[in-house]
């Protein structure tokens, strides 16, 4: 990986890393939602919801687009799926890594049968 795609790797785990981030990220992923309505279902304030949507904004998970007064929040499916490839392609760099220790531990000429 590249330094600019480790940076992405990290913006993207630590905005999900909260599980606040994770439910707003389900919330928007299923639709627009406006800022103020999904402060509504956090024991939070105004502001701490909005400084966690900007969290997942500036992370690329959702976006944000003004209708009059209000600010629309919209999961992005895209960066989602991007964690998804991350995620997919450690998991088949531990599994052969895991593999190998199997390998070496099966050839052992030390281990008794």
């Amino acid at each position: 990986m590249t330094v600019a795609q480790e940076d992405r790797a990290d913006a993207l785990f630590h905005a999900l890393a909260d599980r606040t981030r994770r439910d707003i990220m389900r919330r928007t992923l299923a639709g627009e939602h406006s800022v103020s309505a999904l402060a509504l279902n956090y024991d939070m304030s105004f502001a701490a919801v909005q400084k966690h949507v900007a969290v997942l904004e500036k992370a690329g998970l959702l976006t944000k687009r003004r209708s009059g007064r209000e600010q629309l929040a919209s999961g992005d499916v895209r960066a989602v799926r991007s964690v998804t490839a991350m995620l997919t392609e450690l998991e088949h760099l531990w599994r052969g890594r895991i593999a190998r220790i199997d390998e070496l531990i099966s050839t052992d000429p030390t281990q008794e049968d």
